[in-house]
Parts: structure tokens; sequence; C-alpha cells
């Protein structure tokens, strides 16, 4: 019972992180019906603006504000001069193109800093542990599902009781309609852009107070985990971004915990084990745990 207890806070932990980039890559879908490949490079922004301003006397006290503020302008500059010159081509030149700037990110960050990676403080707390009955906890497990938690609150808010929401979800479900209800598109797609960068600084901080180290291609790994956490969900879906990001991390906390230990190559073999599970069940639910219908854009 305390090793499942244990795995479970971890499974949330790490779930609640995919859960948040998830959110954001199903958010940017429902608006262009674009999977942006180029999102984890948010989490790579949010690395270096650490280690500059950490270099120059940075606090953790403030890191946050840094973090949420450059994953935000990155993600809204990426709209603005790569996505919107685009916008009206087919979802592979959307597509290319979010790849393109991917890989162009990965060579400014070799050229102009540096390829090796580049590591800065972490807060003092962030291995503490503390103990319920025969059970360990870490406590940047539960501040990560609190933050989490929080962060998805504010979302649910946001899109269900602001008038920015409400256009964003009625351009999710019919952009064309809605735009003749007086829409503004490029103002919606900013601001779809800037608040998925948000939830993008927020998965950031996260990880950097775990491991606090920037290199160019850190994104990569959590971009797939995020991506493949929406089409869990169904991508599109809100709700199903943030279900897939916690069956994800709980799959991923459960193999490793209960699968036999192998001596060599553990981690490939139980993130062999967990893409196995998720292709079985993609046969049986292509279209992932809440089905989202769109209107055809012509």
């Amino acid at each position: 019972m305390t090793k499942l207890l244990q795995t479970l806070v971890d499974g949330l932990g790490v779930g609640s992180t995919y859960a948040l980039l998830a959110l954001g890559i199903s958010l940017i879908f429902g608006v262009m019906h674009l999977v942006n490949f180029a999102h984890g490079e948010l989490i790579t922004v949010g690395a270096y603006t650490s280690y500059f301003f950490f270099i120059h006397g940075g606090s953790w006290w403030w890191m946050p504000v840094a973090i949420l503020a450059s994953a935000a302008l990155a993600s809204v500059f990426t709209e603005l001069v790569a996505f919107r010159w685009v916008r009206n081509a087919s979802p592979f030149t959307l597509l290319l193109t979010s790849f393109a700037i991917e890989r162009l990110s990965h060579a400014l960050w070799q050229i102009f800093i540096s390829p090796k990676q580049r590591t800065f403080r972490k807060p003092s707390w962030v291995f503490n542990q503390f103990s319920l009955g025969s059970v360990r906890f870490e406590v940047m497990d539960l501040v990560t599902i609190g933050v989490t938690g929080v962060t998805l609150v504010i979302t649910a808010v946001v899109f269900k009781r602001t008038l920015f929401g409400v256009a964003v979800r009625g351009a999710a479900e019919d952009f064309d309609a809605a735009r003749l209800m007086g829409v503004k598109a490029n103002r919606v797609i900013s601001g779809a852009f800037a608040f998925a960068g948000l939830l993008a600084g927020v998965a950031a901080c996260l990880i950097l107070m775990r491991t606090p180290a920037a290199e160019p291609a850190m994104g990569a790994d959590w971009l797939l985990k995020a991506v493949i956490a929406a089409v869990i969900g169904g991508l599109g879906s809100f709700t199903g971004a943030v279900v897939g990001g916690l069956v994800l991390g709980l799959l991923e906390t459960f193999t490793r915990a209960y699968l036999p230990d192998v001596a060599d190559g553990w981690d490939r073999f139980s993130t062999a084990v967990v893409f196995i599970l998720i292709a079985a069940f993609f046969v049986v639910r292509p279209d992932g745990v809440f089905k989202v219908s769109h209107a055809e854009r012509v």
C-alpha cells in the first residue's frame, strides 16, 4: 500500500506537467487545426531565460515571472512571424512550419549559446520530503499537483466566464461562423498562443525546479509526451488533454515501479511498454477518450 500511494503521487506529479503542455497543444489545435511541434521550444526559452538571469544574480523568488513572460512572448512572436503567414495554407504546410521552427530553434541555441548543457541552481526545498504515517512524499510532487490544479481552475474560469474564452471556444468549433459573429481572427489566435505560452511557462517552472539546466533540444522529449497525452484525450478537447496527461504520467510511473527490473536499458524498456500500451489503446479508440467534432473549413 505504501508503494502504491507513493507511485500514485509520483504519477500525478509527472502527469500534471504533461497535462499543462497537452492543454496548450489542444488549445492551438482547436483554433488552427495545427499540432504545434514547436510548442516544446517554449520550455527551452524558459530554461535559457532562467540561466541568463541566474548568472546575473537571479533568484527563484521572482524567476517564475520571468519564465512565464518569456514563454508567452515567444509563443506570440512565433505566431506573428511564422504561422500568421501560412494560416490559410494546407495542414501539411502548417505542420512543416512548426517542424522548421523547432529545428531552427535548436540550431540558434547551439550557434549563439552553446551545444553543451548549462546548469543553474535549484530551489533548496525542491527535494525535501515529509512523512504521513509510513508513506514519504516529496514536497515538489505536491507543489506540482497543487500548482497544476490552480492553473486548471484558472483556465476553466477564463474559457467559460470571459469574452476571450467564449471567442476561443467558438473559433475552435467553427472559425468561419465565429468571424461572422464579429470575432477578430488575429486577436483570438494571438490570445490563444499567448495563453498556450503561459501554460507552457508554468510547466517549464515545474520542470526547471527539478532539473535546473538549459540545453538546445531539451523541449523535444517533453513535446513528444505532451502530443501523445493530447491525442490520448482527443485532440482539441481541453478536458481530454488533462485526462491524457494524467493517464500518461500514471502509466509511466506504474510501469517503472511494478515491471520487473532490468539491469541495462531500464528506461528504454519501461518507455517501450508504455508506447505499446498506448498503441493498443489507439487501436481500440483511435479518436481518443473524448471525440471532438470540428466544422470543416473550406
